[in-house]
């Protein structure tokens, strides 16, 4: 059985695998996820000029409106139409998704599909 720091080790490890071979541009920014227990974070970021487009997150006062609990899936989908609907606004359709070393399941994959149907493609 693996204990807590071998799982956090773990998924570090397949983090900078993945940020080895995904970059975001201003045309196409890299859509960066991070997951707690209690809430979901995302970011748009431009990296050859290390700037944040973006960003969107349980603890924004208009995902609060909406949702009671940020740790679930349907926090998730609300952050994932918050970014699309922020990154619309300022003429971005394409991006690169960035799990962060997250499996692809629950609440990522949650806020990945909200972000399609806001009109983002990845």
């Amino acid at each position: 059985m693996y204990s807590k720091k071998d799982r956090k080790a773990a998924r570090l490890k397949v983090r900078r695998r993945i940020r080895g071979r995904v970059s975001g541009t201003a045309e196409r920014p890299r859509l960066a996820v991070f997951r707690s227990l209690k809430h979901i974070y995302v970011q748009a970021i431009d990296d050859t000029a290390g700037k944040t487009l973006a960003a969107a997150s349980t603890l924004d006062p208009e995902a609060r409106e909406q949702v009671s609990y940020g740790g679930n899936v349907a926090a998730a989908k609300v952050v994932g139409s918050l970014i699309g609907k922020r990154l619309q606004e300022k003429g971005i359709t394409r991006v690169v998704f960035d799990r962060g070393g997250y499996r692809y399941h629950g609440r990522v994959r949650a806020l990945a599909e909200a972000a399609r149907e806001a009109g983002l493609e990845f």
